[in-house]
């Protein structure tokens, strides 16, 4: 099985004017692509993980060779991560959770501007290049919480549920923003997809096995249109 760079649900453009098209061309094509690229050929020599999922991989890291277990653990980790990255955001944005999703956010941060506020300030903080994440707990009473990550590292590592996931590295943001995270963060929120963050919540009530079917590639490998992949270094 070769990982596949994961088609955009939507133009590069489709984002604007908070994440410009020259940005998300760059990010998809070149640094999403890379990670992918990278992991297909640090697998090669190891057979017997040519059939595992990226995500399987990232979560055990263990039973992958010492020899390839650091690139294993960051490409797969960047895979996993921008896939989840770009359906994390959507041009007809509603601004704001409903349902179940809402009442969570509501009982475990007090209100919705005050996760904003938490999100924002763990994001400013992440040291270096990382992620910030609003993930469900797998254990105490499934509470949501905002984690932050270093690197490609993901919330199901410490067995919490990702929800919502914004890339706080510097590609992500800087052509348009320069080194004004904060700025970023702040507009970020007219694209952040409300609707996959409740499929996703809702999902996360089930087996792990099943809230990961049908997350594309993570799991199983799709059929994509090679003319549409672009898989370059």
């Amino acid at each position: 099985m070769k990982h596949m760079l994961p088609l955009l649900p939507y133009d590069y453009a489709a984002l604007e004017p908070h994440i410009d098209a020259q940005t998300m061309t760059l990010h998809h094509d070149q640094h999403h692509a890379s990670y992918v690229a990278n992991l297909n050929s640090a697998l090669e020599k190891y057979p017997e993980l040519h059939d595992r999922t990226a995500l399987w991989l990232l979560l055990n890291l263990s039973k992958v060779p010492q020899t390839a277990r650091t690139a294993v653990r960051n490409n797969a980790g960047g895979h996993v991560n921008h896939s989840l990255f770009w359906r994390a955001m959507s041009p007809a944005a509603s601004g704001a959770p409903a349902g179940p999703l809402a009442d969570a956010i509501k009982r475990d941060f007090g209100s919705f501007e005050q996760f904003k506020v938490r999100f924002a300030e763990a994001g400013a903080k992440v040291f270096g290049s990382g992620w910030v994440w609003l993930a469900r707990a797998q254990q105490d009473g499934g509470r949501l919480q905002v984690d932050t990550t270093s690197g490609h590292d993901n919330p199901l590592m410490q067995g919490r549920f990702p929800i919502l996931v914004n890339d706080v590295w510097e590609h992500a943001y800087y052509l348009k923003h320069e080194n004004r995270r904060g700025d970023y963060l702040k507009g970020w929120w007219a694209v952040a997809n409300w609707e996959e963050a409740a499929r996703r919540f809702e999902r996360s009530d089930h087996s792990a096995a099943q809230a990961w079917e049908g997350e594309g590639g993570l799991v199983a490998a799709p059929p994509v249109p090679r003319s549409r992949v672009v898989l370059r270094a």
